[in-house]
């Protein structure tokens, strides 16, 4: 999503609106839990004053993330108000913790801004409401296997057994 400073320098005084869909399927290559996300649609508004410029916006949209429990797909939308602050002026000079942005050149990309802004969004976990998903789950592999809580209260440690059954002898006695 890229708008032409002199755009932005036509408005004048109103804020300058802007509406699209932008499509950042790149994030799903990246080392992170987004297994697919569809285009997201982006509306707000930058407002320039000098050679400041804020840009306030929305996201809106679906990525589909991994269930903590089970693997399975779980889609989550996801809604995202946000603010950037950019600087248009060639003497600008960007400072380490500097929340404004520097443009170079006469066009203004938020597209990186956005996904930035997508990847924020994703949460720790997400967990399946899908019952049939909750079956279908692995539930033992090489090596491992999902344990209830009610079933190893009942098992006893092996290397406790031989102490169960002195217990059971004494009992009997």
């Amino acid at each position: 999503m890229k708008f032409p400073l002199q755009k932005l320098n036509q408005s004048g005084e109103k804020p300058f609106e802007f509406e699209d869909d932008v499509d950042i399927h790149e994030l799903e290559d990246m080392n992170n839990d987004i297994r697919k996300i569809t285009p997201v649609h982006v509306h707000g508004q930058a407002v320039k004053h000098g050679d400041d410029i804020n840009v306030t916006f929305t996201v809106e949209g679906e990525m589909i993330l991994p269930c903590a429990r089970t693997l399975v797909d779980v889609p989550y939308p996801f809604q995202i108000e946000a603010q950037e602050h950019f600087n248009a002026s060639s003497y600008y000079e960007e400072e380490d913790e500097s929340e404004i942005h520097p443009i170079h050149g006469e066009v203004l990309d938020l597209t990186p801004y956005i996904k930035e802004n997508v990847i924020l969004e994703v949460p720790t976990r997400v967990f399946s409401d899908d019952d049939k998903a909750q079956e279908q789950a692995l539930t033992e592999g090489k090596g491992w296997q999902v344990v209830s809580e009610e079933a190893d209260e009942k098992k006893i440690d092996p290397r406790m057994a031989k102490l169960q059954s002195l217990l059971n002898e004494e009992n009997d006695d």
